[in-house]
């Protein structure tokens, strides 16, 4: 766990990855290949989803997944800046996913690479929002994390998508 990404409570009592370095600061043109870049060196670790006890991989297809998705193409403004910042703490928001929903697959595209279907779980990020210096509030972003299912019976994460607000809390 990196020393800026931290599991936290929210209000409602909801875990939050809460990350506190924005790292990729620009809102309107992410450096998406930086993104990628950065997403690299989570190549085959194992992360461990707490809530159903699952291993899931991160293949090397994820990071080139997770920063040219039509999901990814599709973002503006702070959902795409939320989306870039969420990769730092990748560990953390699998670790405490939840509210987990199968589907069968039914495209072409992924016919091999999620023979089993696919899986998507809710997890929450939240990120500082600063006034001058000083960290003034953090936004707490709703995300789908997407993991497909292999014909070898392993899990991948496959990308995070459907980043949305979800609220505001006092730092």
């Amino acid at each position: 766990m990196c020393d800026n990404v931290k599991i936290k409570k929210d209000l409602k009592g909801n875990l939050v990855v809460q990350i506190d370095e924005i790292i990729f600061k620009n809102k309107q043109n992410i450096d998406w290949k930086e993104v990628e870049k950065y997403a690299r060196k989570y190549i085959n670790e194992v992360c461990y989803i707490a809530t159903d006890k699952e291993y899931i991989n991160i293949a090397s297809d994820f990071p080139d997944e997770f920063a040219h998705s039509n999901d990814t193409e599709r973002l503006r403004g702070g959902n795409a800046k939320a989306k870039a910042n969420s990769v730092q703490g990748i560990k953390e928001i699998l670790e405490i996913a939840s509210n987990k929903r199968y589907k069968e697959n039914y495209t072409t595209k992924h016919k091999e690479d999620a023979q089993k279907g696919w899986y998507r779980y809710t997890s929450r990020i939240s990120l500082p929002i600063y006034k001058e210096n000083d960290i003034e509030k953090y936004n707490v972003n709703l995300v789908t994390v997407l993991v497909r299912h292999a014909a070898n019976g392993k899990k991948y994460l496959y990308d995070l998508v459907n980043i949305k607000k979800e609220a505001e809390y006092p730092a």
